[in-house]
């Protein structure tokens, strides 16, 4: 497994009113997708950043869907460019999974 961290800081005239909004028009293009497991968006208000956390059943699926093109659209819709790290998960503890009846 693979974690994904897209970080950007604010642009001017952006605010944690305005991530939420990209945020809930995001989630539905994300729910179902192939190889990916979860995503987070975060927002860090102290710091002026925000950054969204990507969960890939495989590194292949992860790079396959990080493409320069697709950096840019991050960079226009959120007026900035991304920092894109790639880390491998050595573990996960998933507490949702234990809840299940």
């Amino acid at each position: 497994m693979i974690a994904v961290f897209v970080t950007f800081e604010y642009a001017e005239g952006f605010d944690r009113k305005r991530i939420h909004g990209i945020a809930e028009k995001a989630k539905g293009a994300f729910t179902g997708m192939p190889g990916l497991r979860s995503k987070a968006f975060t927002i860090d208000d102290e710091n002026r950043r925000a950054r969204n956390v990507y969960l890939w059943e495989s590194e292949q699926a992860a790079r396959a869907f990080f493409t320069p093109e697709l950096a840019e659209r991050i960079k226009g819709l959120y007026g900035t460019p991304a920092r894109i790290e790639f880390a491998e998960v050595a573990a996960l503890v998933d507490n949702a999974a234990a809840r299940t009846p």
